[in-house]
C-alpha cells in the first residue's frame, strides 16, 4: 500500500477546518493592519537559500531538500518563507512602491529534519515581509501582529523576547569579541558551536546544547556593542511597545538561526503547561542588508515567520477549539426519482445565495435522512414530494424545534434571511 513520505501528513477533517479558520483569521487580521498577501513558488533556485540563510546555518548545511531538474538545474524546496519574497520583491520591481510595502504569506515550507512532535519535513508558515522603511515603528509594529495574533486566538501567558544585534558595525564589533571570548572553550563547546566559530561565532549563542552552560552564561552581551544610532533605534522599539502596552523583556543571548538579521530580533512564547520547554510559537527580526545582498536597491526589510503546526498544537494543549460545530444550514432530499431535479435546483438556490446547503443524493429512506440530516447539524429540513412540485409550496421543518412551515418556492431565500439571516 503507497503510504505518504515520512516527515508528511494528510490534511482533513478536523484538522483541516482548523488550518481554514486561521487562515480566515490571518486574513483578516492582515486587512486590518493593510497588508498585503503575496505568494511565491516553493521551489527556487539553490543559490537563492544559500545567499540568503547563510552556509553556516543548519537549514542550508543539513536541512534542504536539494534536486536537479530535467533540465539539469540546482533547486530547492523552500525551507523558510522570506528568501523567496525577497527575490520576488527584487525580481518584480516591487521596491518602486515600498514606502513602505507591507506584506504577508500562508504555505508549506520543507526542512530535512528528524520528524518530531510540532515539526514535520513538509510544514506550513505563516509569515510577514515588510520592506523600505527604517523607522523603529515598524519594527513594532510587527511584533504586535504576532502579539496580537496569539491574543486573538486566546492563548495566555504569552511573552515577548527582544534584542537587538545592532547595525553591521556594531555586529563585526561584537563577533570579534566573541572570538576572543569562545577562543579559549572551542574545545569544550559541541561539535556543531565548533564549526559556528569559525562562520558565524554569533550562532554559539543559539546553541540549545550549551545554553546552561557557565561559558555561555559569561559571555559577551550585544549591548555593550552597539553603538549610538543602533541603540537609539532599540530606545524607540522599546518606547513604542510601551505604547501599546505590549508587555517585554530584553533577552541579551537571544540571536536568530539565520544569517542575514541586523538590529531588532525577537522571540513570542506561551508558557503552557506540558507543551515543553520549546514553546517559541513565532520570531523574527529585522534584515536592512539582504535585498542588497541579493541584487536589488538598497531596502530595509523586517518580517516574522510561526509555525501553523505548533501553534495548533500550542492551542490544543491550553484547550481551545477553533472548530465551529454550526453544521449546515439547509438539507434537502426528495421522496422520489421524479422529484430529484426540482430538489437539485433548490439546493443550487441556496447554496448561491449564500446558505451553507447539502442535499441526499442517493433516495435515502425518509428515516435515514432524518438521521443524516442529524449527522450533518443541518438547522432546516426541506422534504421535496409530488405536491411540492406541483403547488410549488415547500415543506420545511426546524430540526431542531421540530415545527413544520409551509413556503412558496418564490418566497425562500426571504424565508431563509428571516430565520438565518442574524447568523
Amino acid at each position: 500500500m503507497l503510504q505518504k513520505p515520512k516527515g508528511t501528513y494528510d490534511i482533513y477533517n478536523e484538522k483541516a477546518q482548523e488550518i481554514l479558520y486561521l487562515k480566515k483569521l490571518i486574513t483578516s487580521l492582515m486587512d486590518n493592519y493593510n497588508y498585503s498577501y503575496v505568494q511565491t513558488p516553493i521551489f527556487e533556485a539553490r543559490e537563492l537559500f544559500h545567499r540568503t540563510v547563510g552556509e553556516s546555518t543548519d537549514i542550508v548545511s543539513k536541512e534542504t531538500y536539494d534536486f536537479k531538474d530535467r533540465g539539469n538545474r540546482d533547486l530547492t524546496l523552500r525551507p523558510e518563507g522570506t528568501a523567496g519574497v525577497v527575490r520576488c520583491f527584487i525580481e518584480n520591481k516591487l521596491y518602486v512602491d515600498a514606502n513602505p510595502l507591507k506584506t504577508w504569506y500562508f504555505g508549506p515550507m520543507f526542512r530535512y529534519e528528524r520528524p518530531q512532535s510540532g515539526r514535520n519535513r513538509e510544514f506550513n508558515q505563516f509569515g510577514v515581509e515588510v520592506f523600505g522603511s527604517l523607522s523603529p515603528m515598524i519594527d513594532a509594529e510587527v511584533i504586535s501582529i504576532v502579539y496580537h495574533f496569539f491574543k486573538l486566538l486566546g492563548l495566555k501567558n504569552i511573552k515577548v523576547n527582544i534584542n537587538s544585534l545592532g547595525d553591521l558595525d556594531s555586529r563585526n564589533h561584537y563577533r570579534d569579541a566573541l572570538l576572543d571570548y569562545f577562543k579559549p572553550y572551542i574545545g569544550q563547546l559541541c561539535d556543531d558551536c565548533q564549526q559556528r566559530y569559525e562562520k558565524n561565532p554569533l550562532r554559539i549563542l543559539d546553541c540549545k546544547v550549551d545554553a546552561d552552560s557557565d561559558i555561555m552564561k559569561n559571555a559577551p552581551k550585544m549591548s555593550n556593542y552597539l553603538n549610538e544610532e543602533s541603540k537609539h533605534h532599540f530606545d524607540e522599539v522599546k518606547k513604542y511597545l510601551d505604547l501599546m502596552e505590549i508587555d517585554y523583556t530584553v533577552n541579551d543571548n537571544l540571536v536568530r538561526g539565520l544569517d542575514y538579521y541586523t538590529h531588532t530580533v525577537f522571540e513570542v512564547t506561551s508558557e503552557i503547561e506540558g507543551f515543553g520547554s520549546g514553546n517559541v510559537l513565532g520570531a523574527g527580526g529585522r534584515y536592512d542588508n539582504l535585498v542588497k545582498n541579493l541584487g536589488g536597491p538598497n531596502t530595509p526589510g523586517v518580517g516574522f515567520a510561526i509555525g501553523i503546526e505548533r501553534l495548533l498544537l500550542a492551542l490544543e494543549a491550553e484547550n481551545i477549539n477553533l472548530t465551529k460545530e454550526d453544521g449546515i444550514d439547509v438539507y434537502l432530499f426528495a421522496t422520489s426519482e421524479e422529484e430529484k431535479d426540482e430538489m437539485f435546483s433548490l439546493a443550487n438556490i441556496l447554496r448561491v445565495n449564500g446558505f451553507k446547503t447539502d442535499l441526499d443524493y442517493s433516495l435515502r429512506n425518509f428515516k435515514n435522512n432524518f438521521k443524516h440530516a442529524d449527522k450533518l447539524k443541518a438547522k432546516f429540513i426541506i422534504i421535496v414530494g409530488p405536491d411540492e412540485v406541483k403547488t410549488k409550496c415547500l415543506t420545511i421543518k426546524n430540526n431542531e424545534t421540530k415545527e413544520e412551515y409551509k413556503v412558496d418556492t418564490k418566497d425562500l431565500i426571504e424565508f431563509f434571511d428571516e430565520k438565518l439571516g442574524d447568523e
